[in-house]
């Protein structure tokens, strides 16, 4: 598990396009994304480096506590083999070391089962209270997508 460079953008935009779930970014988004939220993210690489799995976060302007993942994904050859867990793991470690993190968000699509076990997992992992609500309905997308829950995890302990 590394903090993502520049380099790595093309390379995750891939892993994004090929996942079959995520809503893909342009592959500047990414490389943008490196650039500017590199320490709030997390890639996961084979031998060699090439990557195999991406964590993208933010950090919430009005929370400052609290990590926001945009996107996970792991590459289809490589699911199955807890990677999305570890990178979760991995990232939420090093940001409450230095005592910056107190909550995770994230928000999911009502369909993507894989996706809500993944963050009951975590919560579960790190004995963290869950809250899950619907934070956009359907309606308020202007093309054809499902509502999107907020989980909110934590507090997360040190």
């Amino acid at each position: 598990m590394a903090v993502p460079t520049v380099k790595d953008g093309a390379a995750v935009w891939c892993i994004a396009r090929g996942s079959g779930v995520l809503d893909v970014n342009s592959s500047y988004c990414y490389l943008l994304w490196f650039r500017d939220f590199s320490r709030t993210s997390v890639v996961a690489s084979q031998s060699g480096g090439v990557p195999v799995g991406f964590v993208t976060g933010f950090r919430r302007p009005e929370q400052p506590d609290t990590l926001v993942v945009w996107q996970i994904a792991v590459d289809r050859g490589q699911r199955g083999r807890g990677t999305a867990g570890a990178m979760l793991d991995h990232l939420t470690a090093r940001l409450t070391a230095d005592g910056t993190l107190r909550h995770l968000e994230t928000t999911i699509s009502g369909d993507n089962v894989a996706s809500h076990r993944l963050f009951q997992s975590f919560a579960r992992r790190h004995a963290a209270p869950l809250e899950r609500d619907l934070l956009f309905p359907a309606e308020f997308f202007p093309d054809a997508h499902d509502a999107e829950f907020l989980y909110r995890i934590g507090p997360l302990l040190r």
